[in-house]
């Protein structure tokens, strides 16, 4: 006989299963359907992904309603079906699997991340009638999965305690790095949600096992009230229309039983995660119980990885230190094309922050100058995670370090409308130096809610900002006189097909693209290979390099960001490190790679982690101590 869920949640770590929406997407349902009117449409769809998943090990199954309250279902016209759809998903579950799987409730968020302007009566209507739908279908429990906002969790875990006892699962989304929820610290908000009646409480989609990782290892989860974790399958990537998941099963396997060991009784996954992942967690938790992790379930210290690390002095040349100026000096204010055909170049990334607080980053700005970057690059909110303006970032960067600014120029935030005024802004400002990329959707960030433009691609960017440099604006019309922009264009070499890669690039070049960044590569072979097909181009190519931060920090770049691969070599010397112990071997994995990088490139990318600049202040510095002595040696061979 199966056990009620609060009692198995005390002897047992239970599978969850994954991701409906995904899955429907890739089986030919597009998105901006309502998936849930697929519970009344396509019933034996729903009732087959149900069953993949609980063939695959899942054994807590979520039923197919997110979005099904009235305020979702009306901009399709489905405002009155709320109790048919909410009541034929638990039906459908209930039927699809055995009799000890535990039918789940799905209820998501109305407010979403940008907490909607809607009437706290009309949300409060809303949350009632599906509530009271699934209550009459009879499930196991009740899922408040992907909110956002503690009001609104507390809202409805009120709304089904005032007329049920039913077990309940409160999920909130997370980016990896939050310490609050509307302004409550997140020990406190997970306080309070177990005092009002919470049975389990977690976190689900947004980010990958890492983040999610990071984020219980902050809280000590109040007694008796287990973590429930269901992470996607890593940072979604988009090409050619297609969105895909890096993050693969085995991954998964590796990260269940340590989200076990943290305190996690429910184990699923989230966006991009396929029946195949949750196979690969439930027999990564075979014969794992509630009673054997129970010990082990004590928070660890936070990660440093997202804490600030006391500064240092901005390191200046001092004696004995190689200096910029002893390997070769550029002509005043040259480009950065005008050098890199001169001697090696460097250019690194610092993320602009995250909130209102500069400090750090332009005391990072200025170590870089002072180490000698040639410039300092800011992307445009990368991962379609929300950051300062690299516009404001670069100016300041240029007028007060006196750093040449690189800014990144995302297809994704801007109509056309607006992409030509910012650039048009960028050239007032002296800024003429750009990196032009599509960018990531935006329903993978830190606002899902927002909405993607792509108006423009990376290639349509590129020749539009080519025909700004003649004078036409984007309409045709003439701009009384031309821009002096140099473009570049991104690679990814860490694909089966590099010559596809390449050919795409090559259309890239042309289109305009005067120079090529790449994504971080950890193979040296992969640097050879593509040296060796590309040598036949004429414009640079900037290889990225970025050091690791620690053992969890290379497996979460492995496993969770598109475009990234690291070798098993690379990821075996990192594993277990944290700290300034990681950092280190981070640092001298890094100079290895620098080491091949530079005998067939003259660009190098540095890419800064966490905002850690002394990390790449150190390489900024051995790429000189590189290149001075191969010019000792030349001139000693002369």
């Amino acid at each position: 006989m199966k056990l009620d869920l609060r009692t198995a949640l005390q002897s047992t770590v239970l599978v969850g299963d994954g991701a409906m929406g995904t899955l429907l997407y890739q089986q030919g349902f597009p998105v901006g359907i309502s998936y849930e009117e697929l519970n009344i449409l396509h019933p034996e769809v729903i009732a087959n992904v149900h069953k993949q998943y609980y063939d695959a090990g899942a054994r807590v199954i979520e039923t197919n309603t997110f979005s099904a309250n009235r305020e979702k279902l009306s901009k399709f016209g489905l405002e009155n079906e709320v109790a048919a759809i909410n009541k034929a998903g638990v039906e459908l579950a209930r039927q699809a699997v055995g009799s000890d799987a535990y039918v789940i409730g799905s209820i998501g968020s109305i407010w979403s991340a940008r907490r909607i302007n809607i009437r706290i009566e009309t949300l409060e209507e809303a949350f009632k009638e599906q509530i009271t739908a699934l209550l009459e279908a009879g499930p196991d429990g009740l899922l408040l999965e992907t909110f956002y906002h503690m009001s609104e969790m507390e809202l409805a875990l009120r709304l089904i305690r005032e007329v049920s006892d039913i077990p309940v699962i409160c999920q909130f989304a997370t980016e990896g790095t939050m310490n609050t929820l509307d302004g409550v610290p997140l020990q406190d908000a997970f306080d309070r949600l177990a005092a009002m009646g919470a049975d389990v409480i977690g976190f689900n989609c947004h980010i990958g096992p890492y983040g999610i990782m990071r984020t219980i290892e902050k809280i000590t989860p109040p007694i008796g009230i287990p973590f429930s974790v269901f992470p996607n399958a890593g940072m979604p990537d988009y090409a050619d229309g297609v969105v895909t998941f890096g993050a693969t099963p085995g991954y998964f396997a590796e990260c269940a039983p340590q989200f076990a060991a943290l305190g996690a009784k429910i184990i699923g996954g989230c966006c991009g995660t396929t029946p195949e992942h949750i196979a690969a967690i439930a027999q990564a938790l075979s014969g794992v119980d509630a009673a054997d992790t129970a010990a082990a379930a004590r928070p660890k210290a936070p990660s440093t990885e997202s804490a600030a690390v006391a500064e240092k002095p901005a390191v200046h040349e001092q004696q004995g230190e190689v200096s910029i100026a002893d390997v070769i000096k550029p002509p005043a204010k040259p480009t950065l094309l005008d050098i890199v055909k001169q001697r090696h170049t460097v250019i690194v990334e610092l993320d602009p922050p995250r909130d209102l607080d500069i400090s750090k980053f332009m005391r990072g700005a200025q170590a870089l100058k002072d180490a000698g970057a040639d410039a300092v690059t800011m992307a445009d909110n990368s991962l379609a995670v929300t950051r300062m303006s690299n516009m404001a970032l670069g100016q300041m960067v240029q007028a007060e370090c006196g750093a040449r600014p690189l800014i990144h120029i995302a297809g994704r935030d801007r109509n056309l409308i607006g992409t030509q005024s910012h650039l048009m802004g960028l050239d007032a400002l002296g800024i003429d130096h750009v990196l032009a990329v599509t960018g990531d959707p935006s329903r993978f960030g830190d606002l899902p809610g927002s909405s993607s433009v792509y108006d423009l691609s990376s290639f349509d960017m590129i020749r539009l900002i080519k025909q700004l440099n003649e004078g036409i604006a984007f309409s045709g019309k003439p701009l009384k006189r031309k821009a002096n922009f140099r473009i570049g264009a991104a690679l990814n070499p860490n694909v089966k097909l590099l010559d596809k890669a390449i050919q795409r690039m090559e259309r890239k070049i042309s289109l305009g693209a005067d120079y090529i960044m790449t994504q971080p590569i950890y193979d040296p072979a992969l640097i050879e290979r593509l040296y060796e097909s590309t040598k036949h181009l004429d414009i640079p190519i900037f290889v990225g390099i970025m050091p690791l931060a620690s053992g969890r920090n290379a497996e979460y770049l492995h496993n969770e960001v598109p475009g990234i691969v690291l070798s098993d070599d690379i990821r075996k010397r990192m594993t277990g490190l944290e700290g300034a112990e990681g950092r280190k071997v981070g640092v001298e994995i890094a100079k290895e790679l620098l080491d091949v990088t530079m005998h067939y490139f003259k660009g190098i990318y540095l890419i800064t982690p966490f905002l850690y600049y002394e990390m790449s202040t150190e390489l900024t510095k051995y790429v000189w101590e590189k290149a001075s002595a191969c010019t000792a040696q030349q001139n000693e061979l002369q």
